[in-house]
């Protein structure tokens, strides 16, 4: 038996399959836009081979190790570093082991179709993995990674990746993107502001952290004029490293447009630690309608990923530190939360805010609407826990009929897994292909539109919205 089926993710019905297989033929091979994640930029600047399979499918996979670890599978088992920089002494054998014995717990998941899908397509591996062939398996994953083929670069230029943008605070140096920039290599590799940690009262060192953005820019950063100046100065630095977009991952959507004189009485008080929870709340909501007014100087494309509690867990949070798989979604607010900003600049066509939720309620009732008439506004795909065919699928069924498909941006990938970009972008071309198929079959699209659209969904919306 193959392991994968070249009919999965296909409507049921002959006919409806038949077309949507030949939209995803005229689309499966598109380079990749991927313009939000969390790769490395190290992999790319060193080009070092990927050390073992479990370093590469397994220790670095919060879709893959939180499964098992609800399962009764330490982490420290499964080779995932602590929050202190050390690894567990576990041999990567042992974990690919562990990780085989538990495969069966990935059935029907999204995880199973990227592994399945890196696996058979670019190990060539072709029978599913078990407990009685992980060894032979992790062999023949090793040896490739052993070989020139199969370095970072080069697995880049094989998944016809176009861009990629990882995703660096706002504080990082960017010396791995330099050293990419320098090296000569023509695969783009671009970075991503992600000021969470020097926006946000409640980040573990925040006043420490503002006082290196100080430094690293030159500005003031005890006073509300000079902080406000450190982000146009990193934002600038940034762009000059690709950057074509921020990130904001808060807590709530909450958005507030506070007199500068209040904004700096709450950044003093940021600054003392003396902020309440709802002071904290106040200072993120009202930086976000900041950087939307920085994104109309500078055009970067800002990104808003709220409603996650962000480590859930104390015990694995104080063990092992953050990106455990202890992130958990919320209920969120956009209607009411996102008004300030949106009475700031939501009327702008120079700015482009993409929205993105954990709470799947929110899409019929308040995302799509409010990007159906925004002219700043367009909807992220389905993000993290959603990230899968039904999520896909209910995401074009929710939103479709109030903000149409150019109100939303194409597919990203946000992931760490290196090898599963291909996989994701594979299965939202054959989800959107088969939404668009079930369209044509009722009536509700012409023939000759669905190839744009389906081209529009897996390339050209991506390009366009990120700027790429």
């Amino acid at each position: 038996m193959a392991l994968l089926n070249d009919d999965r993710l296909f409507p049921a019905d002959p006919l409806v399959r038949t077309r949507a297989r030949a939209l995803y033929e005229g689309v499966r091979d598109l380079p990749i836009i991927s313009p939000h994640g969390h790769t490395d930029p190290r992999w790319f600047a060193e080009n070092d081979a990927f050390a073992n399979p479990a370093a590469l499918f397994v220790t670095p996979d919060h879709y893959v190790f939180r499964m098992l670890h609800s399962q009764g599978v330490s982490l420290d088992a499964l080779g995932v570093p602590r929050a202190d920089g050390t690894a567990p002494d576990v041999d990567p054998r042992s974990v690919w082991q562990l990780f085989a014995d538990h495969y069966h717990l990935l059935r029907g998941t999204p995880s199973r179709l990227w592994l399945d899908h890196a696996f058979g397509t670019v190990f060539d591996v072709q029978e599913r993995l078990s407990k009685d062939n992980a060894s032979a398996i992790y062999d023949q994953i090793d040896a490739a990674l052993k070989t020139d083929a199969f370095r970072p670069r080069a697995l880049f230029e094989r998944f016809k990746i176009e861009a990629i943008s990882t995703t660096e605070s706002a504080i990082d140096d960017l010396r791995w993107h330099r050293m990419i920039r320098d090296s000569g290599w023509a695969g783009r590799v671009v970075t991503a502001y992600r000021p969470d940690a020097v926006i946000d009262p409640e980040y573990p060192g925040f006043a420490d952290n503002v006082a290196v953005l100080g430094q690293m820019s030159g500005e003031d950063t005890t006073t509300w004029t000079g902080y406000l100046a450190a982000h146009r100065n990193r934002r600038t630095y940034f762009k000059g490293f690709g950057a074509t977009s921020t990130d904001h991952g808060h807590p709530t959507a909450r958005t507030e447009d506070l007199s500068q004189d209040v904004a700096a009485a709450l950044f003093d008080k940021a600054l003392g630690g003396k902020c309440t929870a709802e002071e904290a709340d106040a200072f993120r909501g009202h930086m976000l309608t900041e950087m939307a007014r920085m994104s109309l100087d500078d055009s970067l494309v800002m990104q808003i990923h709220p409603g996650s509690f962000r480590n859930h867990s104390d015990r694995i949070f104080a063990g092992f530190g953050r990106d455990k798989g202890y992130d958990i979604p919320t209920r969120t607010d956009y209607v009411h939360a996102l008004k300030p900003l949106l009475d700031a600049v939501g009327h702008r066509t120079d700015l482009t805010v993409i929205l993105f939720t954990l709470d799947e309620s929110a899409y019929a009732r308040e995302l799509a609407p409010l990007a159906g008439v925004y002219p700043c506004l367009r909807l992220g795909p389905p993000w993290w826990f959603h990230d899968s065919p039904e999520g896909m699928m209910r995401f074009r069924q929710m939103t479709t009929e109030t903000a149409g498909f150019y109100n939303t941006v194409g597919f990203n990938d946000d992931t760490r897994a290196f090898c599963s970009i291909p996989a994701r972008h594979d299965v939202a071309r054959r989800v959107d292909c088969a939404f668009l198929a079930n369209l044509v079959a009722t009536g509700r699209l012409d023939a000759d539109e669905a190839p744009e659209l389906a081209h529009e969904l897996a390339y050209g919306l991506a390009k366009r919205a990120y700027r790429l």
